[in-house]
């Protein structure tokens, strides 16, 4: 099963939020660089991240060395929110789930498809919330409708995507990667509401130095506008 992928797009993709019932004071910005100066001009609070990058064997390696550091470390992770993607092309939409799922105490969800799915999926496990979300047409129809928006030329469901987005929050004092490509949350270490953004930088900054020569890293803040 594939989806038609989401363009990186701050605009669609803030706008595909609040289609979901996210209150319209949050919205999805551009982060044009790690640099402190540059990180400051980001409107506060920031609570969640997110990287989109190119797969290849050097993040490969990266992964499955996130994978088995944190399956060592055996922590407990289930007051985190965290889905497994079955569908393809579907992580653009999986990391909005996993900044959304992962703030409930600070962003208000209205009723709609995503606070249902929320409500249904939120005592099971990674795996079964993925299979509910192959299942779930309200999201998947909505999906479809904002991957037609954007800038770009719309790809094919079955054309090879190479990108992948992975979201970046903080829960109790610790920093998460949330991936569907990943089986659980990964932990990148303590962390708090104030110095979410540089951590969060911080571990993007790790990303690209495992792929140096690689230039196509873009990254996305979900804020308050208020």
């Amino acid at each position: 099963m594939a989806w038609v992928p989401l363009e990186s797009n701050p605009e669609v993709m803030t706008k595909f939020l609040h289609k979901f019932g996210v209150p319209k004071k949050w919205e999805l910005v551009d982060v044009y660089g790690l640099d402190p100066e540059l990180l400051a001009m980001l409107p506060k609070p920031v609570v969640s991240l997110i990287l989109l990058y190119p797969i290849s064997p050097k993040t490969e390696v990266f992964k499955t060395e996130l994978e088995n550091k944190e399956k060592e470390a055996g922590a407990n992770t289930d007051n985190v929110y965290h889905l497994v993607q079955y569908v393809s092309n579907a992580c653009g939409t999986i990391a909005l789930l996993h900044c959304v799922a992962n703030n409930l105490d600070v962003i208000e969800l209205a009723d709609g498809d995503l606070k249902k799915f929320l409500d249904e999926t939120k005592d099971l496990t990674s795996e079964k919330r993925g299979e509910k979300l192959v299942e779930a047409q309200g999201i998947s129809s909505t999906h479809q409708d904002f991957a037609q928006e954007g800038q770009t030329e719309v790809p094919r469901e079955d054309e090879k995507i190479i990108h992948h987005f992975v979201a970046f929050v903080e829960k109790d004092g610790l920093i998460y990667e949330l991936d569907g490509r990943k089986p659980y949350p990964i932990n990148h270490g303590p962390s708090s509401s104030e110095t979410f953004l540089e951590d969060a930088a911080r571990v993007c900054q790790e990303y690209m130095n495992h792929d140096p020569e690689e230039v196509r890293f873009t990254m996305i803040a979900l804020v308050s506008n208020e």
